[in-house]
């Protein structure tokens, strides 16, 4: 019979009302540090030791609610994403391996995330099982890139933004314009929806500190050096020309044109812009080949 037993239930979040009475609660445990993580995940690791594994838990709650409210933006109530995160959390436990040397937090991360995201993607009407990958890259990046290029949130988008997000993405343009209609029409729940019947308290009103957490400081500060080591590794999979296209087209702070490069090239913009994407979905397979090697994707 297995010896792993299942992990402690984390404290009660029982819907809208006791958000910020859990929230207040998870404030009370407290961080941990780097050994005394260590220590925890190798009790648990080798004895399956419960207690431990609770410990490595609550100390981390505070990341998922703070990934979580990244979320709030579709909609769904933020209660119930932080109860998916924490699920993440949890099989992120019992996954960790703490002599690949870094943090629960890095590790974590991924499970928290893809565990909302799932949630997210079950929720919504407007995105079915059947999604392909590129497709739910869209659906979360859609909306980030929207802002970063200053496109109205509730409008179709100009030609050229379409083309840029198509290209950044690796997903058609039809893609992106049928994308970008479904969620300006789609979405059961907004931020400014009250929380009582009287009207008193708005959602957007049940948002966490703005003050950064330690392990989501530290966190993220090894994600970028593990991604950063990664993109070398990666680029490592491109020829000579599809690197410095690829670097020169996304790399840079001022990337090139398409007429830049194709001079510099003796071929057409449209060769460079089929060499850039080539290379783009070239590094993202790579990427992730590299992150499931290395046991940071969810298997």
């Amino acid at each position: 019979m297995s010896k792993e037993r299942n992990l402690p239930a984390v404290p009660t979040l029982g819907g809208e009302q006791s958000l910020n009475r859990y929230l207040s609660e998870i404030k009370k445990f407290p961080v941990l540090s780097a050994e005394q993580e260590y220590m925890l995940a190798k009790r648990y690791a080798e004895h399956q030791d419960t207690e431990a594994a609770a410990q490595l838990v609550t100390s981390h709650l505070r990341l998922v609610s703070k990934i979580a409210m990244g979320y709030r933006g579709y909609g769904l109530p933020v209660s119930e994403l932080i109860s998916e995160g924490n699920i993440g959390l949890m099989q992120g436990v019992k996954k960790f391996d703490p002599d690949r040397g870094f943090r629960l937090a890095t590790y974590a991360m991924w499970w928290i995330k893809a565990s909302i995201q799932e949630f997210i993607l079950r929720s919504w009407s407007l995105v079915k099982m059947g999604t392909t990958a590129a497709q739910k890259k869209l659906f979360f990046n859609l909306r980030r890139m929207k802002k970063n290029l200053d496109a109205y949130e509730d409008t179709d988008l100009h030609p050229d933004d379409v083309r840029k997000i198509a290209t950044d993405l690796g997903v058609s343009e039809a893609e992106v314009v049928s994308m970008n209609r479904r969620m300006m029409m789609g979405g059961d729940a907004s931020l400014n929806v009250s929380l009582r019947e009287e009207g008193e308290g708005q959602w957007q009103d049940m948002l966490l500190d703005d003050r950064p957490l330690q392990d989501e400081t530290v966190a993220e500060a090894e994600e970028a050096t593990m991604r950063h080591a990664m993109l070398l590794e990666a680029m490592g999979s491109l020829n000579e020309r599809e690197r410095e296209i690829l670097t020169e087209r996304r790399l840079t702070d001022d990337p090139k044109t398409l007429e830049e490069l194709s001079q510099v090239y003796k071929v057409s913009r449209e060769r460079v812009r089929q060499i850039e994407v080539r290379a783009f979905e070239k590094l993202q397979k790579a990427m992730q080949r590299i992150a499931t090697e290395r046991r940071l994707l969810p298997a």
